[in-house]
């Protein structure tokens, strides 16, 4: 781990992170039915950690326990405040061989947990225990994709930490596998439409009860093969899409709905933390300004806050 952000290609990471993000659906799942409802869905996400992605603590009868995947030993880690501990090695496996070994963990350290046993947000969502297509998983590709995380989880919360307003933790949603962070004006929205494959509409509405502002990082798809970063806005307002956004390599994407900036464009800065924040800080000033956001109320700026 050095200051240059890793090389990411999509095409040698997409078939890891098509494994990875299906272990990930099984893991959040579990935090899921595991924790009690919080807004927004903000209870079934996963976070960046020092050697991963970690559920962080889940309650259950016995005390908490949380679950990580470490991606320099590439282990899977099951702890729990009663003192006990499993593993599971992360090597090319099916997301069905993945699906029972964590539930025969699970058995053995005494926690009982049942999951709805389908992805989520996906077009095919086979189930977890006939899923015996997905197997890919490259532990350096994987290794370079988390050290991005770790990269870009930083500037998340260096941007996060410029609003007073409420503002959702910086977090990985597994759904779609893309870590973000989300501003909230404080006004109710539109109710929400719906269209995620395989989501229940009612999810959908909740999370976009409220106006946002939201931002994050995706590996890409077929359609589009490079990971980027996101920026977009609901409602919508018509002049979103026409406002200057900076850096200049930025572009808003008609089918995506959204703004757009390369991963490789913010590698390939000089600085790719300066650089970065400037899409996030734009992005979010043609959001707020468009649709009316009280901005001196929410905005904040604590850089020469100091407490001794």
């Amino acid at each position: 781990m050095n200051n240059t952000w890793p090389e990411l290609k999509y095409q040698d990471l997409k078939e890891t992170l098509v494994t990875v993000q299906l272990w990930s659906q099984i893991i959040g799942k579990i935090r899921l039915v595991k924790t009690p409802w919080l807004n927004h869905s903000w209870h079934v996400t996963l976070y960046v950690s020092a050697r991963g992605l970690t559920t962080g603590s889940i309650p259950y009868d016995q005390g908490i326990f949380q679950i990580d995947f470490d991606f320099i030993a590439h282990q899977l880690i099951i702890t729990s405040s009663t003192g006990k501990q499993e593993q599971i090695d992360l090597v090319p496996r099916t997301v069905a061989n993945f699906y029972k070994e964590i539930f025969e963990k699970l058995a053995v350290m005494g926690i009982d947990v049942e999951i709805y046993a389908k992805p989520n947000e996906l077009e095919v969502a086979i189930p977890f225990e006939k899923d015996d297509i997905h197997f890919e998983y490259d532990k350096e590709q994987m290794n370079l994709y988390w050290q991005a995380l770790v990269k870009i989880e930083s500037v998340f919360t260096r941007f996060r930490a410029r609003f007073r307003g409420k503002c959702s933790p910086v977090h990985l949603f597994w759904g779609a596998f893309d870590l973000a962070v989300t501003r909230f004006s404080g006004r109710e929205a539109p109710i929400h439409p719906g269209g995620a494959p395989n989501m229940p509409v009612k999810v959908m509405q909740e999370a976009y009860s409220h106006e946002v502002s939201s931002c994050g990082f995706w590996s890409g798809a077929d359609s589009f093969p490079h990971p980027v970063f996101y920026a977009y806005c609901y409602p919508t307002p018509d002049d979103f899409k026409t406002q200057k956004i900076k850096p200049e390599q930025a572009f808003y994407s008609n089918e995506m709905g959204e703004f757009i900036l390369r991963y490789e464009d913010v590698r390939n800065a000089a600085d790719p933390k300066e650089f970065l924040l400037e899409f996030l800080q734009s992005t979010y000033a043609a959001a707020a300004n468009t649709a009316h956001w009280d901005r001196h109320s929410l905005e904040c700026d604590l850089t020469d806050f100091e407490v001794q």
